[in-house]
């Protein structure tokens, strides 16, 4: 026992040497953590090789498709400017004294099929409108639409983070969209609206970018139904999906039911989501059909890495189930008390808080946890509630090592003792919201 607990420990400072201190790439140091992990365990050469390619195959036959998917429907949609279509058009019916409302509703419906940074990169130009009009800091209208993206990026597939995660733990796409919406709501309330009023008042930021930020003119105003319906339609199907599998809607014809089932299969969903943004978004708004083979090219280069850190974890998962480690953390976890939902917060918040990126900590957390629930009897809604309890410890502590915290700097125009009591508190707030709300869901659904 006392050899396997060191070769646990050894298998994560490997992987926080590689990734912090060398600076390795996530996938391969993940890679090396979990073969010294093997090593340290007492398995040979041929198990070792035997537990990557299960885990690389077992994670990546679902995530790579689904994630795949999401890619190419978000670049269709960037490309026909309907995130921005969305944001004006729920900005004008909101009206300027809901305007954070609006804004919080449009990052948290935008990043369904974008991520994060390009969420940003192509609503801003947008924000800066609302800020030149009313001259109120930048704050009120920055912190709702960033608070918006950061949850739905974490919390609500089809963004690769929670997809990643739910594949790790196995829970259901479906239970973990409802409440990544039950409770990314509220998170996105916390840390954008309402901490925006309190800092806006406190912090005035005001930018003068005339040259080059001017909002667009936009066509096809009346493409807003049309835009809406392609973003709700993958998860509506998942969701219906999910539902009636549970038997929770009841569907007497069999072969019905099974027509649901199928089209409520996340890829099934995100197929039929594709043919929709491809054929009625795209050539709406005229772009020919060499344009849209090319925009859906382009839009699977980002993801790449994203699938090949997922499988990663998977591997690092695996190595922790063939060992035994799994069990023997949680038998540990057990005997002190622990929850599984607290711990998963916790390791999820640590990774993140030393490495910086959202998704890397999301992965290693789900790695980690994964091995440790077949000691635990849990519902589809509660390992739902896992996966936003992980996303939600991802989430937090945005800070001086994470990207994104410097693409809000950028482009807030903050120095960095601003930004941290800007995006490091918000981001803060809205992890531990999500904590507070997936541990009370947990509870309730047990």
């Amino acid at each position: 026992m006392t050899s396997l607990y060191l070769a646990i420990l050894v298998g994560l400072v490997v992987l926080l040497v590689l990734i912090l201190i060398l600076r390795i790439p996530a996938f391969i140091s993940l890679l090396i953590a979990s073969i010294c992990t093997g090593l340290g365990a007492g398995l040979n050469a041929e198990e070792i090789i035997s537990t990557i390619q299960k885990g690389m195959g077992g994670t990546l036959g679902f995530v790579a498709t689904v994630v795949g998917l999401g890619a190419i429907f978000g670049g269709i949609l960037e490309k026909t400017n309907g995130a921005k279509i969305l944001a004006r058009s729920l900005l004008n019916r909101f009206g300027e004294k809901r305007s954070s409302w609006a804004l919080m509703l449009i990052g948290f419906l935008v990043a369904i099929p974008v991520f994060f940074d390009v969420g940003i990169i192509i609503l801003f130009p947008i924000l800066y409108a609302v800020h030149k009009r009313t001259k109120k800091s930048l704050i009120f209208y920055a912190l709702p639409l960033l608070a918006g993206l950061a949850v739905t990026h974490a919390c609500i597939p089809p963004t690769p983070g929670p997809i990643a995660v739910a594949q790790l733990v196995q829970a259901n796409l479906g239970w973990v969209i409802l409440f990544g919406f039950v409770i990314g709501i509220p998170m996105a309330i916390v840390g954008g609206v309402w901490y925006s009023r309190y800092l806006g008042r406190r912090l005035n930021i005001q930018l003068d970018l005339d040259q080059g930020n001017k909002e667009e003119e936009l066509i096809d105003e009346q493409g807003l139904f049309l835009i809406l319906f392609a973003l709700l339609l993958p998860i509506l199907l998942i969701i219906m999906g999910t539902l009636t599998k549970e038997n929770i809607i009841a569907v007497p014809n069999v072969q019905f039911r099974e027509f649901i089932l199928l089209i409520g299969h996340p890829f099934s969903a995100l197929i039929i989501a594709n043919l929709f943004a491809w054929y009625i978004l795209g050539k709406r708004s005229r772009l020919s059909t060499d344009h849209l083979v090319e925009v859906s090219s382009k839009s699977l280069y980002p993801v790449g890495i994203i699938i090949l850190v997922t499988g990663a974890g998977g591997v690092y998962k695996e190595t922790l189930i063939d060992t035994g480690a799994g069990e023997l953390i949680a038998n540990q976890l057990q005997s002190m008390g622990w929850s599984i939902l607290v711990f998963s917060f916790i390791a999820a918040l640590i990774v993140r808080v030393m490495q910086g990126s959202a998704t890397v900590a999301m992965i290693t957390a789900g790695g980690l946890v994964a091995p440790l629930l077949s000691s635990y009897t849990l519902n589809p809604m509660q390992l739902a509630c896992l996966v936003i309890a992980i996303s939600s410890g991802a989430t937090a502590m945005s800070h001086l090592n994470d990207s994104g915290f410097w693409l809000v700097k950028e482009y807030l125009r903050l120095d960095e003792t601003n930004a941290m009591k800007t995006w490091t508190v918000a981001s803060t707030l809205i992890g531990l919201t999500g904590f507070v709300l997936s541990y009370l869901c947990f509870l309730l659904v047990d």
